[in-house]
């Protein structure tokens, strides 16, 4: 495995790009540029990825995952490989700061084979690899693309960050954003790219709402004025069937994706 670079002592990264964890083997829509504050775009964003691969063939779809620590990332993905692995080819890259930790998540759970998760340990703020400097996911992609390929979809999971993630136009296709409903019901109406501007907005967690005192309705009233007609799903991903309406848009997106 290909390691990154360490940070310093004040935790900033070094100046080296994140480095791909390949061997621990486990994607995706386009943000456009208007949807976001221009404070939170990059520098330099880069164009969408070739939709090409090799032979011509269209490549795989590319999905990613954001949102904050703790808000169901890495359980949608593992739901999503157990709901999808039996009809599409899938892979998973994974990202985090200093670990593998959510890679080896999904292999102790036999999600996917080994050889199609792999890990990303960014050395920095999540943020950074996926919409910075996204060389060390391009680089796990085509590790994956190479290896088992050729594949329908790839899901690219974020290091959990804050509401400003995004991911870059040149890594994914399509970006779903995870929040919970643990932080309370005032998360929607925080705003930000992920919650106002992402593809999918899921809410998950709604289980606990009670225990929380987080009102729900409150929750779908600000998400959708925060989003206007792009969809919500509110569920509990803890409760059997409970990624049933993501892996149903993700199976939409990528038929889209496969007719061109």
């Amino acid at each position: 495995m290909h390691r990154d670079q360490a940070t310093d002592e004040l935790g900033a990264p070094m100046a080296a790009p994140a480095a791909t964890l390949p061997a621990a083997t486990l994607p995706a829509a386009t943000l456009p540029a208007a949807t976001l504050p221009a404070a939170t775009l990059p520098a330099a964003t880069l164009p969408p990825a070739p939709l090409l691969g090799e032979g011509g063939r269209r490549r795989a779809l590319r999905i990613g995952l954001g949102g904050p620590v703790g808000s169901g990332k890495t359980a949608t993905v593992a739901a999503l490989c157990r709901e999808l692995r039996a009809e599409l080819s899938l892979a998973v890259v994974t990202n985090d700061i200093y670990t593998t930790e959510d890679a080896e998540f999904l292999l102790r759970h036999a999600v996917l084979p080994p050889e199609r998760i792999t890990a990303v340990a960014t050395g920095c703020c999540p943020h950074t690899a996926i919409r910075d400097d996204i060389s060390a996911n391009l680089e796990a992609i085509e590790e994956l693309e190479a290896g088992v390929g050729p594949l329908d979809l790839i899901l690219v999971e974020s290091g959990g960050d804050n509401l400003t993630a995004t991911f870059s136009r040149g890594l994914v296709d399509a970006q779903i954003f995870v929040i919970d409903v643990a932080g309370g019901d005032k998360v929607p109406r925080k705003g930000g790219p992920g919650v106002a501007g992402s593809d999918l907005l899921v809410i998950n967690k709604i289980d606990l709402a009670p225990m929380v005192g987080a009102d729900l309705s409150v929750m779908a009233r600000d998400a959708h004025r925060q989003r206007g007609e792009l969809p919500v799903i509110f569920c509990s991903l803890a409760r059997e069937g409970g990624v049933g309406e993501i892996a149903a848009w993700v199976r939409e997106r990528q038929a889209a994706w496969a007719r061109g």
